[in-house]
């Protein structure tokens, strides 16, 4: 059970605090999104940091998980927090994310879903995005803003 599926037995749906990382895999130009199964909508492989990881740990792992990629160097792009990173949940748990953004700077591996937060995985120019969930589109602001994607 993760750090936060523990927490919300006390807390139920009420807001709480999460610390977490992402990590952007940018290939011929284009980035990689995963469909999440919760929400339907697309976001960036990453997830919430668990008891005793640091930033880099949780990046990494959450690329495994949910691509199948490993990341051997990659690089901190940006921090995110406040208002735009509130989330509510469709099941009602409501979240303030503190996102750490990594580019993976050579991932490599055979590209799959690994676990039920994913439905699909695809890469996507800046022009071609989906429907992407919240958070993950305020990340993708910035990163067409500084020219990473």
């Amino acid at each position: 059970m993760s750090y936060i599926q523990e927490i919300r037995k006390y807390i139920g749906h009420a807001p709480m605090l999460s610390a977490g990382a992402t990590m952007a895999v940018i290939k011929d130009g284009k980035i990689l999104l995963n469909r999440r199964s919760d929400t339907g909508t697309w976001g960036i492989p990453g997830g919430a940091l668990e008891l005793g990881e640091t930033l880099e740990q949780t990046a990494a792992r959450e690329l495994k998980e949910e691509t199948n990629l490993t990341a051997g160097r990659f690089r901190l792009l940006n921090v995110f927090a406040g208002p735009d990173f509130f989330f509510v949940y469709p099941n009602g748990d409501q979240l303030y994310s503190v996102v750490t953004l990594f580019l993976a700077e050579d991932a490599t591996g055979d590209l799959r879903v690994n676990d039920g937060e994913s439905t699909r995985l695809q890469y996507f120019g800046k022009d071609e995005l989906p429907p992407l969930e919240s958070r993950a589109a305020k990340i993708m602001e910035w990163l067409t803003a500084e020219s990473i994607v």
